[in-house]
């Protein structure tokens, strides 16, 4: 009885921590150019919509949420024993652009890419990887299929951002240890993590002198990558299609509003007053002008 109901619990807090917010009015992304130049192992950075994206958000101080890995439509699998594997996991059409990704509530699954369409994402491409590492990465990510999600992994990392003398970093954290033999449950940037590091690509290295004044490289913690850090990574290009299009001459021409108003963000706006311009008008964005009039008097 007791097992049930925290079951139940669980289950009940899980969905409304991934409960989806309403997308933006506006992609913030040309999906269609997104779609054309993707390339295997390009790693996609999503800016989530959720109260658990918030949370991550207020640990990693980032507002990339979740990381996700391109591994092509089911063809581009080139060994047909992972072929097959990725197949039991994704009953879609074949042809559809596929990311392996980790997500709460449903462990390491295929997805397509679709579903993020609406959200703010952006391309992280791996540079000068080779096609055949590129089978590598993905194989090793194709691995973890059916783990579930580690929710103990994400409270650890929160546990580690804050100060040594607030709380002891290694104080009963599962981030230092070594658990060898198969995993069981993973986060989404530490799977595509240990699945470029498998490959011997680098992400965020440290890199120091030795006597000899040669460079010697030593991987850094996969546990402790976060989404972030595929954005900060000199070793990835950074790739986004803005929605009016790649050329930047467009901006000349973009319909700016010319009323002062201003957003802090989509659902909070206030008036400029810096321009000289301060007329009052009924804005055309409904009912934020109340909000508007309220801050004025």
């Amino acid at each position: 009885m007791i097992k049930r109901a925290a079951g139940w619990l669980t289950e009940f807090i899980v969905k409304a921590l991934t409960k989806d917010r309403e997308v933006f009015d506006v992609p913030p992304c040309d999906f269609a150019k997104f779609l054309f130049e993707l390339r295997l192992c390009d790693v996609i950075l999503v800016e989530g919509r959720t109260r658990i994206s918030d949370v991550i958000k207020t640990i990693t101080l980032s507002c990339w949420t979740h990381s996700a890995l391109y591994i092509g439509r089911l063809n581009d699998i080139e060994d047909k024993e992972l072929r097959k594997l990725a197949r039991s996991f994704y009953m879609g059409s074949p042809d559809e652009h596929l990311i392996i990704e980790s997500i709460l509530g449903e462990g390491t699954i295929i997805s397509p890419l679709t579903k993020y369409q609406y959200d703010n994402i952006r391309i992280c491409r791996p540079k000068d990887l080779s096609p055949q590492d590129a089978q590598k990465v993905i194989e090793t990510a194709l691995k973890y299929l059916g783990t579930k999600y580690d929710t103990r992994h994400l409270l650890d990392i929160a546990r580690f951002m804050f100060p040594y003398g607030v709380l002891p970093r290694r104080w009963r954290s599962c981030l230092f240890e070594h658990n060898p033999g198969q995993t069981t449950k993973t986060i989404c940037s530490t799977m595509i993590g240990k699945s470029f590091a498998a490959a011997h690509y680098p992400i965020r290295p440290v890199i120091q002198r030795t006597n000899g004044n040669k460079l010697k490289w030593f991987r850094r913690n996969a546990n402790l990558i976060t989404p972030k850090d595929f954005d900060y990574s000199p070793f990835f290009n950074i790739i986004k299609f803005p929605y009016m299009g790649d050329d930047m001459c467009v901006y000349r021409n973009l319909p700016w509003d010319k009323n002062g108003v201003v957003y802090n963000d989509e659902k909070e706006c206030m008036r400029d007053k810096s321009n000289g311009k301060n007329k009052e008008k009924k804005d055309k964005h409904g009912i934020l002008w109340h909000l508007l009039q309220k801050r004025e008097t």
